[in-house]
């Protein structure tokens, strides 16, 4: 996200239209279509959260299943013993704890070796979870509190109103000029006096509290959750590609992305589920190769074609 303007009247008005249009959806939505909202929403926070991180450091990170999975498995383990809103903050904590621990040994390094940790990350997490359920609980997974479908959409909705003010909010501040002065030279940000490495600690903890929020609210969907349904590398790809989709030049860029490919995948298993993944590949490999800007880029490259031959016609 390189855009550090604050939100502008127009902008603002459009927010409050989708967003009361969001918290009124279940009033005249079915079921099936809270449910795919829920999953959504989870995909846009996914994507957002990302986004805040990596958009404007340069850092590729493949880690949001394991802060993500880290908030499901918080929920899983003390959803039967702590209220809601406690057990789904604790999963946010747990998860921004993890993201600083990992991000003070491993954001000191960069390109590949950076992406290759952390997606080494998920598995390590996954397969000692797994070793630990086996053989300290003597028990393959757990079997979490479940709530109803309205709860879960909103509280994925209130964590994605959170998220997007805390987006909006560090775009024109000093913490965000900082973010940007680091992904475009992060040694002449260290020269100027950044603190550089205490910053992207302090935004991929931010950026995995999110993460956690959603996985501690989505667990209450699953009820049954073991680490390969916590920790799913499928939901580190997802929300990458899902972001890049929709481009990183404004804040709303990952969440039309999230939101097209999460309804597109849906689409896809129910009318296509032998061929979804196929397909689905084909349109990302096309969209990384023809719309390197992702949506939002495509969409102001024929907005200043447009325009260039307006002013060529007058």
């Amino acid at each position: 996200m390189t855009s550090a303007r604050y939100i502008d009247g127009k902008s603002l008005v459009v927010w409050l239209l989708v967003m009361a249009a969001l918290a009124l959806a279940p009033h005249w939505a079915s079921r099936y279509a809270i449910i795919l909202l829920s999953t959504i929403l989870m995909y846009v926070v996914l994507s957002v959260s990302w986004a805040m991180f990596s958009g404007p450091t340069k850092y590729i990170s493949l880690a949001p299943a394991a802060f993500f999975g880290a908030g499901i498995y918080s929920a899983a383990v003390l959803g039967s013993s702590l209220p809601l809103l406690t057990v789904i903050l604790v999963g946010g904590v747990v998860s921004f704890c993890l993201a600083v621990l990992v991000g003070a040994l491993t954001l000191r390094l960069r390109g590949i070796y950076f992406v290759m940790f952390t997606f080494g990350l998920v598995e390590l997490l996954m397969h000692f979870l797994l070793w630990f359920e086996l053989n300290i609980n003597d028990t393959t997974g757990r079997v979490v509190p479940s709530i109803d479908n309205a709860t879960v959409y909103y509280l994925m909705l209130a964590v994605f109103a959170l998220l997007m003010i805390t987006v909006y909010a560090l775009q024109g501040s000093q913490f965000g000029m900082a973010l940007r002065g680091v992904g475009e030279n992060e040694e002449a940000a260290a020269h100027i006096g950044i603190n550089v490495t205490v910053l992207k600690i302090a935004i991929f903890g931010l950026s995995a509290f999110f993460m956690g929020l959603a996985g501690a609210i989505m667990a209450t969907k699953w009820t049954y959750i073991d680490p390969k349904i916590a920790f799913n590398p499928v939901i580190s790809f997802m929300p990458v590609l899902m972001a890049i989709f929709g481009g990183l030049g404004r804040p709303y860029g990952p969440i039309i992305g999230a939101a097209i490919f999460s309804y597109l995948g849906e689409f896809l298993i129910t009318k296509f589920p032998y061929y979804y993944m196929l397909i689905f590949g084909i349109i990302l490999v096309v969209a990384i190769l023809y719309m390197p800007g992702g949506l939002v880029g495509l969409a102001q490259d024929i907005r200043g074609k447009l325009l260039r031959r307006q002013h060529a016609d007058s």
